[in-house]
């Protein structure tokens, strides 16, 4: 039983960065309906921002930090110009696609600057362990949660009680009726971008900090971890995606425990298929969807 709590306690803090990619990809799906397969290799061209500030500058974690967001929220509207606002309202497809080819383009931009298959970055904290009678959280895992946390929370305050947020929750509630009242919807889904852009770099430098190293894999292995963390908490609901995200994280830590590192990923693939079969909404995407049948209904 001590073993099976200290995998959750882990899971929870690993899956904290995993909840912050969710919502990145939960704030452009709900906004725009559109699904941006750019985002992790875009988060992960501001990471390497960062280890170029790192390594020939010699500068510290905060100053990586500054650059790693910087240049995640730089490559989030390059995207954003390129893939979504260039390509009219309704042509999901044609922007998912054209997201994909950014993708590589971010990818091959990283490979041809960054021949090297790992390169060094500072870590986030000491590796240090500090014990609560018989479990162990390490430091760096006690920081990521921590500032997960705080953005998470800060992130509410944003989107219910500003103007800002308010105008994004009509844009993703009803774009048209959101138009007629005067919300210039252009704008709102390039800060929209901006904001998930700097979230994604928050949880890069989180993660990889953990990691202390960086290798041009990251940015397919933020979009798988992101996708499926928002796919099982349900597409397009925040509090779903840090749901989804702590699961992942949880289930991940369990399976390396009980079954070994090789069967982590096969783990979380299959958590997602059973979520696909027996709950497609996720855990929260039923939810969010019934209330607006009932509003509908309403109307």
């Amino acid at each position: 039983m001590v073993d099976f709590i200290q995998n959750c306690l882990d899971g929870v803090m690993v899956g904290s960065s995993y909840a912050l990619l969710a919502i990145g990809f939960t704030l452009i799906f709900g906004v725009m309906r559109r699904l941006n397969l750019s985002y992790g290799p875009s988060i992960m061209l501001g990471a390497f921002v960062g280890t170029l500030v790192y390594l020939e500058f010699q500068m510290g974690g905060f100053a990586v930090a500054v650059a790693t967001v910087i240049g995640a929220v730089l490559a989030g509207i390059y995207v954003e110009r390129l893939c979504f606002w260039a390509i009219r309202q309704g042509a999901a497809v044609a922007s998912m696609v054209s997201s994909f080819a950014i993708w590589m383009q971010l990818e091959e931009i990283v490979t041809v600057f960054f021949p090297e298959r790992t390169y060094p970055f500072p870590p986030l904290a000491d590796r240090t362990a500090i014990e609560i009678g018989p479990f162990f959280l390490k430091l760096e895992n006690l920081i990521m949660f921590a500032c997960a946390a705080g953005l998470t929370v800060l992130l509410q305050v944003l989107l219910y009680r500003t103007r800002f947020g308010l105008a994004l929750r009509a844009v993703s509630e009803n774009p048209r009726a959101a138009r007629f009242m005067g919300i210039n919807i252009g704008r709102v889904t390039f800060w929209a971008f901006a904001l998930a852009s700097a979230l994604g770099g928050v949880a890069a430098y989180l993660i990889i900090g953990t990691d202390a190293q960086i290798t041009p894999l990251f940015g397919l292995w933020a979009t798988f971890k992101g996708l499926i963390a928002m796919m099982l908490g349900g597409m397009g609901s925040i509090p779903g995606a840090i749901l989804g995200g702590l699961l992942l994280g949880v289930v991940e830590a369990q399976s390396t425990w009980y079954l070994g590192t090789e069967y982590r990923d096969l783990a979380a693939y299959a958590l997602l298929f059973l979520f696909l079969v027996f709950r497609p909404g996720g855990l929260m995407g039923q939810v969010a969807a019934e209330r607006e049948r009932a509003a509908l209904r309403r109307v």
